[in-house]
């Protein structure tokens, strides 16, 4: 009998990638796939997609899509009574794991199984401690296809966003940048490849720059981020790309 998971879904190229392997464990049953949203942006949470686009590509994978959604200025307590609760109904549904596309980021990777443990669950990890070089070749020659929709400006400039992720852009990422940007030097959203039925339709709207206090309120707890914020001083905002349903 195959264990039932819940899916952590950014909606970005490393979430892709993870379903995609999960999907082809045998071991494994996706029931949903659970997002974060900002409840004043309606938007995922750090990615700042439409949740609409988010709904989209759940329906184009055939996967449910839960949605937990959490205040404007959320907390480290309202974020965890809301997933505590959450995963407790899937709990009593028969679940038992949560998956996670995470890569190296250890900290992050303790506090998911340490909430999870609290609550007699697990976390499955597809793709830790792999080389984030080779996953994001494997991603671009499985077919997929993602556009950076974020960007940390203590990394990367207002033109990185809006980028098809392929082979050229790779070429362009600095020495600093991560190619997954697993430090959440950017995010992606994922719009077509072998977990959806079909390509997702989208235009790309206007950029728009968010600075660090509108994004990472100072009592939220990284586990309400996709990512965790980089410990630079450097850092002083994020550029966005608004992307619009056709």
């Amino acid at each position: 009998m195959k264990e039932k998971v819940v899916f952590c879904w950014s909606g970005g190229k490393d979430s892709a990638l993870a379903l995609h392997k999960v999907l082809q464990d045998d071991r494994y049953e996706v029931v949903s796939l659970l997002t974060t949203c900002n409840e004043h942006f309606q938007r995922v949470s750090m990615h700042g997609v439409r949740i609409a686009l988010a709904e989209q590509q759940a329906r184009a994978t055939g996967i449910p899509l839960d949605i937990i959604y959490l205040s404007r200025q959320t907390s480290n307590g309202e974020y965890q009574q809301k997933m505590s609760g959450y995963l407790l109904s899937r709990k009593a549904e028969g679940v038992t794991g949560m998956v996670f596309g995470d890569i190296f980021l250890e900290d992050l990777k303790q506090w998911r199984e340490a909430n999870l443990a609290s609550i007699g669950m697990h976390g499955v990890f597809p793709l830790w401690k792999q080389d984030t070089r080779a996953l994001i070749e494997e991603f671009v020659s499985l077919g997929f296809a993602s556009i950076v929709c974020c960007v940390n400006d203590a990394y990367l400039d207002e033109s990185a966003v809006g980028r098809l992720i392929d082979r050229n852009f790779l070429k362009t990422l600095p020495s600093t940048v991560d190619p997954c940007g697993e430090n959440g030097e950017f995010h992606s959203f994922a719009f077509d490849g072998p977990i959806f039925k079909e390509r997702l339709r989208f235009r790309v709207g206007e950029n728009v720059y968010r600075p660090i206090e509108e994004t990472h309120p100072s009592s939220a707890h990284p586990g309400t981020l996709v990512c965790p914020l980089p410990g630079t001083p450097t850092t002083r905002g994020f550029w966005f790309c608004d992307l619009l349903e056709e």
